[in-house]
């Protein structure tokens, strides 16, 4: 897909959001029991992540679904720069089925501004990171809930149990699901990711893996979704390290092929710029 224009301007007089920060503690409102499609995963809890979203574009006057995304203020949206390209948009907040249009606890919002990193590249995949300025700022609720970032710099270890959660397609070019799906993924380290029978070269530091098994893996339409992980300090919070970037072109659940996704704690100082905007 081509990208947004990067350079394109925000609306005069903007309202000035403070900088993200780790929370002390998003809690669901609705509890997500993650010990239990995204492929070989499962539906979830309705509005048990409550800051995943919807991005959708419109094609012969019907909204479509493309990528997730995650709400990180009441007016931003956390996605991949992969999914951006020339189109009109708007983001579903608050979503569970789909298939309903007018969901109990859900809004559909329009798109203000896209900022695409300066540094994303198609080919390498480097930079898979973009945010969404909504046309308004949505009301937060118990189904619409700001998501917690991690600190800066931070790197999980191996094995620390991730969750990705999305409308992806359920099996390798199978259909798309009406409800949300969630699926564990586990941490891969970077040492590990980048071995030569893994993903070799095309695994920067700037980005973390996760699962691998072969069974359980984000696929086309999770894109730009979070990998959602456990708080270390926090009972019954999460924080959003990741953003689905890519897979194998083998398929959706390959071994030693894990998902990749961009590594939010990277980017925080480029976060908090561009909801300054």
């Amino acid at each position: 897909m081509e990208d947004a224009d990067p350079c394109a301007q925000p609306r005069a007089h903007a309202p000035t959001h403070p900088a993200v920060t780790p929370a002390s503690g998003e809690v669901p409102s609705f509890e997500p029991n993650p010990s239990a499609r995204v492929v070989g995963g499962e539906t979830v809890s309705p509005h048990s992540w409550p800051w995943q979203v919807s991005l959708q574009y419109l094609r012969d006057d019907t909204w479509r679904h493309t990528c997730g995304g995650t709400l990180i203020t009441d007016r931003h949206v956390l996605t991949a720069a992969h999914c951006i390209s020339n189109l009109t948009y708007r983001v579903g907040l608050g979503k569970h089925n789909l298939a309903v249009e007018d969901e109990e606890g859900s809004v559909f919002v329009g798109v203000d501004t896209i900022f695409v990193h300066e540094g994303w590249s198609s080919l390498l995949l480097w930079n898979d990171i973009a945010i969404i300025k909504l046309a308004e700022p949505v009301e937060l609720s118990d189904t619409i809930k700001v998501a917690n970032l991690p600190e800066k710099n931070i790197v999980l270890p191996k094995d620390y149990p991730c969750y990705v959660t999305g409308w992806g397609r359920l099996l390798t070019g199978g259909p798309l699901p009406d409800e949300l799906q969630k699926g564990l993924q586990p941490i891969v380290p970077h040492a590990t990711c980048a071995r030569f029978d893994y993903w070799g070269f095309l695994v920067r530091r700037t980005m973390v893996c996760a699962g691998g098994d072969g069974i359980v893996s984000s696929c086309n339409g999770d894109s730009g979704g979070p990998l959602n992980c456990p708080a270390e300090n926090e009972e019954g919070s999460w924080e959003v390290h990741g953003i689905v970037s890519f897979g194998s072109s083998e398929g959706c659940n390959v071994v030693k092929k894990p998902s990749v996704y961009t590594r939010v704690s990277a980017y925080i100082d480029w976060i908090n710029e561009k909801i300054q905007l």
